[in-house]
């Protein structure tokens, strides 16, 4: 077996010369280079702005989304929302993995992909005939693809797996926080996924919760996770602004929906720091935004990769049962249900 690529260039298809991100086609054939891991997809994890999108552009019929997904992996050998530019990630078992691979993998691990859908070769085999495409989870028959320069969790056994998808799906975004949280943290979108474990990485800080109504501000309240919990539409920045009072000196941004980039700066004081994690971000209307306002801020791209996020996301989840509940409530679980 060869050795490909670490980044993945072998695999693109089309057009010469660009990273797999930006690829228009990947070759998602099963055979793998010395340095690959092929895994047997059970679940596709869609990123939020993308689900979004499709069930907007779809009429939220599930059987239109459902094939809206196929047709979009089917033509491009990975799933990559055309219009948002987003896709998500997975979780599987390691079918084979090549002895040149330095994931650590062995056949048979159970784990997730903490790399992007845009940039994983991908098949689907069995038409996601078992998705009825009302949701960001998606059971899948399939294959993917990993590179050496991939990077792959493996599943932790005290949870259930969606429950670890849905965590490890966002695991950036409270890494981040962490690593820049000061004085007042201000969370729009705080009752979503990330939202949620961005208030629990910044504990101890006076945290302020944007969400969309009253039935998501119960929701959180109960919760404890902020400080303050405030109805608005986090695309409204004048409103959103009176809202907030005092600046925050750190803004994230995890609301799915576009047009909160003005919003979240003029919330923010000046010198202090707007997050970004939302693929549904216009980053120019961010940068030509702040220069509009005169906005002396540090605006930063949540990547989704900050070194032991995985396990920095887990671990809050695990240690506070509140933001565990959340989760639970959003994907339907109970914990009597496969605890036993």
């Amino acid at each position: 077996m060869d050795v490909g690529s670490p980044i993945g260039l072998h695999r693109v298809l089309a057009p010469a010369g660009v990273l797999p991100q930006a690829a228009e086609r990947l070759d998602a054939s099963p055979a793998i280079g010395a340095d690959e891991v092929r895994v047997r997809v059970e679940r596709l994890n869609l990123d939020a702005a993308s689900y979004r999108q499709l069930s907007e552009a779809c009429g939220g019929d599930g059987d239109r989304i459902r094939a809206a997904v196929l047709a979009i992996v089917t033509a491009r050998g990975k799933m990559q929302n055309p219009v948002t530019g987003s896709g998500g990630m997975l979780i599987g078992t390691v079918e084979e993995a090549g002895p040149g691979s330095p994931l650590g993998l062995e056949r048979g691990d159970r784990v997730a992909t903490l790399v992007s859908l845009t940039l994983t070769p991908l098949a689907v085999h069995d038409g996601l005939r078992d998705w009825d495409g009302l949701s960001e989870q998606v059971p899948c028959d399939g294959h993917a693809i990993l590179f050496a320069r991939s990077i792959a969790a493996k599943l932790p056994a005290d949870l259930e797996p969606e429950l670890a998808l849905a965590v490890l799906d966002v695991c950036g975004a409270p890494a981040l926080v962490r690593r820049h949280k000061t004085g007042k943290v201000l969370v729009l979108g705080a009752a979503g996924k990330s939202g949620s474990l961005c208030l629990a990485a910044a504990r101890g800080h006076y945290t302020v919760g944007v969400v969309r109504d009253t039935a998501e501000q119960r929701l959180l309240e109960g919760t404890r996770l902020a400080t303050e919990v405030l109805v608005a539409d986090a695309r409204d920045a004048v409103g959103l602004a009176a809202a907030v009072g005092e600046p925050a000196d750190v803004t994230v941004v995890c609301v799915d929906v576009p047009g909160c980039e003005h919003a979240a700066i003029l919330a923010t004081r000046p010198g202090g720091t707007v997050i970004f994690f939302s693929m549904a971000t216009s980053f120019a209307a961010a940068a030509l935004g702040a220069e509009g306002l005169a906005a002396d801020v540090t605006m930063l791209i949540g990547n989704g990769y900050v070194p032991g996020h995985a396990e920095y996301a887990i671990g809050l989840l695990r240690s506070d049962t509140a933001l565990r509940g959340l989760f639970e409530a959003r994907l339907g679980l109970r914990l009597a249900d496969w605890a036993a």
